[in-house]
């Protein structure tokens, strides 16, 4: 994507994140320059586009960015033992809902405004969701459909009649299988992720924990195996074998490669949350990094943004006693604010019970809780707003503020690269009521903005309504129903020359 009304045609596949960068910015300043020259334009010649500062997202990272909240399913033999984790000698017998309905699950999901599901297709308990070719222990051996069912593959095709993203979790740790712990357990392990990603693609998130090791069944062994969480599953193999199959997959865990966990499940980031890491040292369960996972590194090295995951009960799997402790619309809310309004994307849990659907409490407050975002969300203010800055790139159109308020992703306003602070006035036309200030960078050029504040003007007079660090893919700043005409956003400090590209208010 490259400012507005200047084309480019090349793959951002073919070269890596920033070079692409650096490349459309050379392309961009030739085309401007050859257009001004044939045209007979007497307009000083704009200056090229900001450099990319730091790592920048991939491709596939910004199609992530985009999707900024998707659902979780925990579904097991825990549904129906009451448990959270498994311990490995649970019979399959006992995997049987009367009702499963996946379409129910993907219609509830997607009325809700997710994106997508992201499947436990086999928890820490070894339980497979769909009949492995490489275990017995797996929905073949249950009574559910007489043990021809297959609730991956059901989940799948809702996905796709709901045009929802699929996703699949699978354990790394097995208290099941007699192997775990030795070499031959992680071929068992890339055999069963060779069966999903050939089955089931594309699938856009592969999502893996920090759960490895400790008592299990293995086998009947009955007994506590540990494993070097840093080189056991060799990673790195396990990944390159994936994204062969699928290119563009996702990979989450602690340390990435290309999201991380957000440090806590209790449905927040930090305020302060750079989606830059360093990874070099991290690996999957490392202890003593959560607060680092939450709120990211300025310095870092990689970008690899943060994924909330919370889930709606207090539990992660179904459990009846917990049917009145679902969260309500308004903690939901919250924690949209603190997740997607923070610059990270939402992975919500909704565990379906034992009947094989989401719980009608569930999905009342999941209905409640889009009905409070559809309100709060309904009407940008700044939509096609005129918007004043205290400095432009070049006094440049190209870079100029307007491209703030178009509601084209593709546009931004900068400053030259030796102004790290600036002033936006944005022009409501008249008095308003403000609830909610939204901001976007242009993040293809990296991250930038270490700290921002936002004034209303009141009788003549700015007051300060709203402070934050940093903004990333998305900033939604809370304010207490403000009544004016005019904002103002102070940029006051950033990396390098400040990069936005949207600006709403509601």
């Amino acid at each position: 994507m490259t400012p507005k009304s200047v084309p480019t045609n090349i793959s951002t596949t073919q070269l890596s994140a920033q070079s692409q960068s650096h490349f459309n910015n050379r392309l961009i300043f030739g085309f401007l320059f050859v257009t001004m020259l044939f045209s007979g334009c007497s307009q000083p010649t704009p200056p090229p586009p900001p450099e990319a500062v730091g790592p920048v997202p991939t491709e596939r990272q910004l199609n992530w960015h985009q999707l900024e909240q998707y659902a979780f399913i925990h579904f097991t033999t825990n549904t129906f033992t009451d448990k959270e984790w498994g311990f490995g000698d649970e019979s399959p017998t006992v995997f049987n809902p009367t009702n499963l309905d996946a379409e129910q699950w993907a219609r509830t999901i997607q009325e809700a405004g997710l994106k997508g599901i992201i499947l436990t297709c086999k928890h820490h308990d070894g339980f497979c969701l769909w009949p492995s070719e490489y275990t017995d222990h797996d929905i073949a051996a249950s009574p559910y459909k007489n043990g021809e069912g297959n609730v991956v593959e059901e989940v799948y095709e809702a996905c796709k009649k709901y045009d929802l993203k699929f996703g699949v979790y699978l354990s790394p740790w097995d208290r099941n299988h007699p192997e775990y712990g030795r070499p031959e357990y992680v071929e068992y392990y890339r055999n069963q992720l060779k069966e999903l990603f050939h089955a089931y693609g594309p699938v856009f998130e592969m999502w893996f924990d920090g759960a490895n090791g400790g008592d299990g069944y293995y086998g009947g062994a009955n007994e506590t195996r540990s494993i070097d969480g840093k080189t056991y599953y060799d990673w790195p193999t396990t990944l390159n074998m994936i994204r062969e199959i699928e290119p563009e997959v996702i990979f989450f865990s602690d340390a990435g490669p290309d999201i991380r966990w957000c440090g806590n499940e209790r449905g927040f980031v930090g305020e302060t949350n750079w989606n830059t890491i360093s990874i070099d040292t991290l690996y999957a369960g490392k202890p003593g990094i959560t607060e680092l996972l939450n709120r990211g590194s300025e310095d870092g090295t990689s970008w690899v943004p943060a994924e909330v995951d919370v889930s709606i009960r207090p539990g992660w799997f179904y459990h009846a006693h917990e049917d009145d402790k679902v969260r309500t619309p308004e903690n939901l809310f919250k924690i949209y604010l603190e997740s997607v309004g923070r610059g990270s994307n939402l992975l919500l849990n909704i565990p379906p019970d034992r009947r094989g659907l989401i719980h009608e409490n569930d999905v009342a407050s999941l209905q409640q809780w889009k009905a409070m975002l559809d309100e709060a969300f309904a009407t940008n203010l700044a939509e096609n707003a005129p918007v004043q800055a205290s400095a432009t790139r070049g006094k440049s159109e190209i870079y100029g503020p307007q491209n703030l308020t178009d509601s084209d992703p593709a546009t931004y306003w900068a400053t030259d690269d030796d102004q790290q602070t600036a002033e936006l006035l944005i022009d409501l036309g008249q008095e308003q009521t403000v609830s909610y200030v939204l901001l976007q960078e242009y993040i293809q050029l990296g991250q930038r903005v270490k700290a921002f504040s936002i004034e209303a003007r009141q009788e003549g007079e700015w007051k300060t309504i709203g402070e934050a660090t940093t903004i990333g893919y998305k900033r939604i700043v809370p304010v207490d129903d403000i009544k004016t005409d005019q904002l103002r956003i102070r940029i006051l400090d950033s990396k390098a020359c400040p990069v936005l590209s949207n600006l709403e208010v509601y």
